[in-house]
């Protein structure tokens, strides 16, 4: 995933059988269902409490449309799959995933050339050349400690190592979930290769609680004094902040390096074939929109994906020294996406997982 394993599929005015739906219409428009549009994504940027980023552009954009937006909710890695197993019966109108996950859909061939209005504004690092996807949110890597237990956060990787992590720090499982597999991509920055990286996290697995398939599920454990350390990402911990006050968010760093971070957005794209293409179009349209941009930082808790959206609110400012000091670096998601199989092997091999 990123990150939780697949949730029931919801329409945002209450919880529907969508299995039925489907399978009555075949993959195409049926009448009864013209005025609906079918969005498979990864966690984070839906509330628990329906007061998420998705939760407010969902009810605006069905209000504007008539357009019901039914919601799937699973891993990167699960929705891209779940995409693929389904492609001579497509259901899935819109997938939003972090990379490289979506550079698999594309690498896959699930995804319709289409440029949402708005997507001159993304930069282009933040959506595909060939105009498959683009970033609607813009979002970076993090990780999260229990600041009740630890009364300052960890700075080092080397710290985690310490024998009071035992059993008390846990990440997600790379190949599964986006922010598992970005731990692997930050480790191999940070630690010089993929040899140096896979012998620390070899080490590293002496401490770790095991692998999950859900990184939001994480973060309550840390708040609750369950874990002291686990992976997330910027927007997601943020956002569960917000009801967890033991929440904190933090960069590791190799010892005498600077702490680093790097843009992990939630991008979208047409599914190819899709059963409703033109409301799936729209509703890409809407996610770039400047309203719709302008609620990701007071609403979602993350970054606007586009350049000419400049938010001042309260989020923004607290956002804005979260990621103070912090050196971003842009990995060469081409090489992650081709080899992605044989680092998540290698991840296994060093870890036993």
């Amino acid at each position: 995933m990123r990150r939780n394993m697949l949730k029931p599929i919801a329409a945002v005015t209450g919880s529907i059988a969508l299995a039925a739906t489907l399978s009555a219409c075949g993959g195409s428009s049926a009448a009864s269902d013209e005025k609906s549009v079918t969005v498979y994504s990864a966690d984070g940027l839906k509330g628990e409490n329906g007061d998420g980023w998705y939760d407010q552009v969902f009810k605006d954009f069905t209000k504007k449309t008539g357009i019901k937006v039914k919601y799937v909710e699973g891993g990167s890695g699960e929705m891209v799959q779940r995409a693929a197993r389904e492609k001579s019966n497509t259901q899935a109108d819109v997938i939003v995933t972090l990379p490289p996950f979506i550079q698999q859909a594309d690498g896959k061939g699930l995804l319709e050339k289409y440029t949402p209005q708005g997507a001159d504004q993304v930069d282009g690092a933040d959506k595909a050349a060939d105009g498959t996807w683009t970033s609607v949110v813009n979002n970076y890597f993090g990780f999260v400690y229990n600041k009740k237990d630890l009364k300052t956060a960890p700075t080092t990787w080397d710290e985690l190592l310490d024998g009071k992590y035992k059993n008390k720090l846990q990440y997600s499982t790379p190949g599964v979930a986006g922010d598992g597999t970005a731990v692997v991509v930050k480790a191999m920055h940070d630690f010089g290769g993929k040899k140096p990286a896979m012998d620390y996290l070899k080490k590293l697995q002496a401490n770790n609680v095991g692998p999950s398939a859900s990184t939001g599920k994480l973060a309550p454990k840390v708040d609750k004094g369950e874990l002291l350390v686990a992976n997330g990402d910027v927007q997601m911990s943020f956002a569960q902040s917000k009801t967890m006050p033991n929440l904190g968010i933090w960069f590791p760093k190799k010892a005498g390096g600077k702490p680093t971070s790097f843009a992990l957005p939630y991008a979208g794209g047409l599914v190819k074939n899709a059963p409703h293409s033109e409301n799936g179009k729209k509703l890409l349209d809407f996610m770039l929109s400047t309203k719709a941009q302008q609620q990701v930082s007071s609403i979602g808790g993350g970054f606007s994906a586009r350049k000419d959206v400049k938010a001042t609110d309260e989020n923004a400012i607290a956002l804005a020294k979260v990621m103070d000091g912090v050196e971003i670096f842009e990995p060469d998601w081409n090489d992650i996406d081709k080899n992605l199989q044989t680092y998540v092997e290698d991840w296994k091999s060093a870890t036993g997982s």
